[in-house]
């Protein structure tokens, strides 16, 4: 599946796991696994990742925000928003690592998944064939002010409003 990442698609450096098996390289592993897994990973593999779904209780990933390279969040449905939350509070816990956006996120949504904390999209093949690269990089910047205040400490609406209203004054 191509990624998309603000210089364009790039192909996925990494790999899902789920059984326990030969682990080389980049490798991404469903939360439920992650303790399992957790000693033969970190022997083996060359970076850690995690699948996770978008109602996942965090605290299970506590013990592991500072030690995995990659945190994978589901998009189910590019109608289910729970995954922008969840990068936010991911964020808001100190992760500073790559975090991923996952499943049926469309090109609209590229940039607000970018203001939550996403670093990247793993597009899904279906979606990228309608909605070619270009199509992902300009809306890429498409979002000049919004209503939210985003991960990336951006000046939301409101914020511009009353700064504008204490400059007048």
């Amino acid at each position: 599946m191509p990624i998309m990442r603000d210089g364009g698609f790039q192909q996925d450096q990494w790999s899902r796991v789920e059984v326990e098996a030969p682990i080389v390289g980049r490798v991404i592993t469903p939360l439920a696994k992650l303790e399992a897994l957790w000693g033969q990973l970190a022997v083996s593999a060359e970076a850690i990742g995690v699948d996770v779904p978008n109602d996942a209780d965090l605290a299970l990933l506590d013990p592991y925000l500072d030690q995995v390279a990659l945190i994978s969040v589901a998009f189910p449905s590019f109608a289910d928003g729970r995954g922008f939350s969840l990068a936010r509070r991911l964020r808001a816990r100190g992760y500073r690592g790559v975090l991923r956006a996952s499943g049926k996120l469309v090109a609209d949504q590229y940039a607000y998944a970018r203001a939550c904390g996403f670093d990247e999209v793993e597009v899904d093949p279906a979606i990228a064939a309608r909605q070619p690269e270009a199509q992902w990089i300009a809306m890429g910047g498409s979002l000049s002010v919004t209503y939210q205040k985003g991960y990336d400490g951006a000046q939301n609406i409101l914020e511009a409003r009353r700064s504008a209203k204490l400059a007048a004054e």
